[in-house]
């Protein structure tokens, strides 16, 4: 029997490859020569670089880079070495787990740290990236990055505006003498799966601005700077569009690489099912296996393990998931590719003990070997 398994990581728990692992326990109990392929799996989101790290021989590379507040942080991400690929969360320089909730300021928060880290890769000679842009703390529509990569966003005196939001407000000329050469060669796929718009109603200040710390008067503030800069962008970079699906992302961002760089906003599980190449172990699977975390409503809006099933389905594969824990709508699933779940945790226990890592591989080794013990029978 040939088994793949592609599982989103526990968040907490376990990764993506330890749970991978763990069904492959599991079934081999009950086929002892059963050949199960475990790939790596991520959403573009957390978990991203650690999962594609381990799946695909990639290095882990941490640096220092200047935080969303200003203080420095240690971000860590991987570079792919066959492809020369860097994998980089933008969370983990310019992320809103960053910065203690009290402290919470658009008005304040850069993300110029996410240009360090994408300079630093760029010197290590990555060319191509991939970069997960959920969970920022920032709206300054990517202009700290661009910074940090050269670009120059001056006010009326010459003189580079400050950073975070509140320097969008001065801002009056951009330009790109001193950009990093090498910059021009780069590829960036964004992983994005938000269409808000950069400005208006369902712009990034609007819809996001209230969990960053934005009262009402600095989203209508923002709104107002982020349209000025989109302007001013659009008079250099003519393909500049503000109204562009997912230019509001991560307060900007999303906006920052389409006007500024060689990208494209994808949906982040198909960049990472492109890029670990999951069809062509599929191709050849008796049986496909996903699962996540928390197996709900929202998984079947595009998840991951949904993701994972409607390319299985292609190929008319069996699916199924195993999860810590399923809701009742989760059943949204098994319309979207998903013939059955499971989920893990065995008897009444606490959340601690569920999630302890040794009990959660335990618990889901265990699951995998009734599942296969009844598709023997079948």
């Amino acid at each position: 029997m040939k088994v793949v398994t592609a599982i989103d990581s526990f968040k907490g728990s376990m990764t993506s490859l330890e749970a991978g692992y763990a069904v492959a326990e599991g079934f081999k109990r009950v086929i002892r020569d059963a050949i199960v392929n475990v790939r790596p799996l991520a959403d573009g989101g957390e978990g991203t670089v650690e999962a594609l790290i381990e799946g695909m021989n990639g290095e882990r590379h941490e640096i220092q880079v200047t935080g969303p507040l200003g203080s420095p942080v240690n971000c860590a991400y991987g570079i792919i070495k066959d492809s020369m690929t860097a994998v980089i969360e933008m969370s983990g320089a310019a992320g809103i787990t960053l910065v203690q909730k009290k402290d919470l300021n658009p008005l304040d928060a850069t993300t110029y740290g996410v240009g360090e880290v994408i300079k630093d890769a760029i010197a290590k000679g990555c060319r191509r990236f991939i970069v997960g842009i959920g969970g920022s703390a920032t709206n300054d529509g990517g202009v700290g990055m661009l910074q940090a990569l050269g670009y120059s966003f001056l006010d009326s005196y010459g003189k580079q505006i400050p950073f975070g939001a509140k320097g969008l407000k001065d801002l009056e000329t951009i330009t790109d003498d001193y950009v990093i050469p090498e910059l021009k060669e780069c590829e960036f796929m964004v992983a994005c799966d938000v269409t808000n718009t950069l400005c208006g109603t369902e712009g990034c200040s609007a819809v996001y601005g209230p969990q960053k710390g934005a009262t009402p008067s600095m989203i209508m503030d923002m709104d107002k700077w982020l349209s000025y800069y989109a302007a001013i962008a659009r008079e250099k970079y003519p393909n500049a569009d503000p109204k562009y699906p997912g230019t509001g992302a991560a307060g900007g961002m999303g906006f920052a690489f389409l006007t500024f760089t060689n990208a494209k906003l994808q949906s982040g599980i198909n960049i990472v099912l492109e890029e670990t190449k999951l069809e062509n172990y599929i191709k050849d699977a008796d049986l496909v296996v996903t699962g996540e975390g928390m197996l709900d409503f929202q998984t079947a809006m595009g998840k991951a393990p949904v993701g994972v099933a409607r390319l299985a389905k292609k190929y008319g594969k069996t699916v199924i998931a195993f999860a810590g824990g399923v809701t009742k709508d989760a059943t949204e699933c098994n319309k979207n590719g998903i013939d059955a779940f499971f989920p893990i945790v065995r008897g009444v226990t606490s959340l601690e003990e569920a999630m302890d890592n040794q009990n959660a591989k335990n618990n889901l080794a265990d699951t995998a070997e009734q599942v296969m013990r009844l598709m023997k029978v079948r």
